[in-house]
């Protein structure tokens, strides 16, 4: 096994790629409740996240990000949990330990904590300000006490809230990726722009800083291009899967234009209706060509990842992993292909199938 290097010389050398999108993918499996979106998987099936985790370790992801996604003290005793609290996040953190320490190549993965938005914090609210600081500094805490390699905040729509998880994050001492997510009116909820955002969290001592979530490819390369000609430090972009607009941002608003027959029973496609609206995987890889060509090496996929999504961003920026053996060969079809033995007669009827 080769030295493991960190979250900086590997940026440093090249595109670093990190799964996420756990929330979407272990539902669309069977082990999570969408709108509770609770990752108890790593309680009730671990065997079933670790899959995932592999899954996407076979795909190019070099970080294997711990699933602590809502597995936070307020979300727990939402759903009248809260004993379950630390079991939960430790033995996701073991699990994410477990396959970044027993990787496909010849260099460990990095093995990330992870932090989010609490969805409690309130502007000048400085009771639930302290409560969301105590949240992330226990769930730090378990997270260098499991091992973890870097550290993850995420999906940040207040700009004091990412800036209360950096500080908690850097007291660690371990290097720290933070994400925003503003939402469709393309400003903090705190009214602090996107870009001043990330100019702080820079100041702040962020390793990596970018946006992730809420946002598909359109509507979050345009605000990409802004923080990366402003920042010095490496930059991360990590979208949804989804065919945002201008006119609708993020994924939590999008209508179905495609005929749809059955409408969702809730108000809005999300989060269980947005099928119609998924970006192919050349959309996907395209934004990621995109975004390494202009200097962001922290590339990756948020909500509605999958792995062979995961393996288009690799591939995109010229890497090979161990699921490109499996990459689409159309010259095999039995109709679309051109091998040799495919009869014409298949071959010719292809434009009336």
């Amino acid at each position: 096994m080769t030295k493991k290097r960190s979250l900086k010389e590997r940026l440093d050398a090249g595109p670093v790629i990190c799964a996420e999108g756990f929330l979407f993918e272990i539902e669309k499996r069977g082990y999570m409740s969408s709108g509770e979106f609770v990752p108890m998987v790593s309680l009730d099936h671990p065997e079933a996240l670790e899959n995932l985790h592999r899954d996407f370790q076979h795909a190019g992801s070099d970080i294997v990000q711990a699933f602590t996604y809502n597995g936070h003290r307020e979300k727990m005793r939402v759903i009248g949990k809260e004993n379950l609290l630390e079991p939960l996040n430790r033995s996701a953190l073991k699990i994410a330990k477990k396959v970044a320490t027993s990787p496909l190549g010849e260099e460990q993965n990095l093995m990330a904590g992870n932090i989010s938005n609490s969805n409690i914090w309130k502007q000048g609210d400085k009771k639930a300000q302290l409560e969301v600081e105590k949240i992330f500094s226990e769930m730090v805490g378990w997270a260098v006490d499991e091992g973890a390699d870097i550290l993850i905040g995420e999906t940040f729509y207040y700009a004091e809230e990412a800036y209360t998880a950096l500080k908690v994050m850097k007291k660690a001492g371990l290097p720290s990726v933070i994400t925003i997510a503003p939402y469709g009116q393309n400003i903090m909820r705190d009214k602090i722009s996107i870009l001043d955002t990330c100019k702080e969290l820079e100041q702040r001592g962020g390793d990596v800083v970018g946006m992730n979530c809420h946002r598909g490819p359109n509507t979050m390369m345009p605000y990409l291009k802004e923080i990366r000609k402003v920042l010095k430090c490496h930059v991360a972009g990590l979208p949804i899967t989804y065919r945002t607009t201008e006119d609708h941002p993020t994924f939590f608003n999008l209508p179905d234009n495609n005929g749809c027959s059955c409408h969702s029973p809730h108000e809005t496609t999300f989060p269980t209706a947005l099928d119609p609206m998924q970006c192919n995987r050349y959309e996907i890889g395209q934004f990621a060509k995109e975004a390494f060509d202009i200097g962001i090496n922290y590339l990756g996929v948020c909500c509605g990842a999958n792995p062979m999504l995961i393996r288009e961003v690799a591939e995109a920026v010229g890497l090979k992993v161990p699921a490109s053996k499996y990459r689409e060969n159309m010259e095999n079809h039995y109709m679309f292909g051109k091998n040799k033995r495919i009869p014409k007669h298949i071959k010719d009827y292809r434009n009336k199938a």
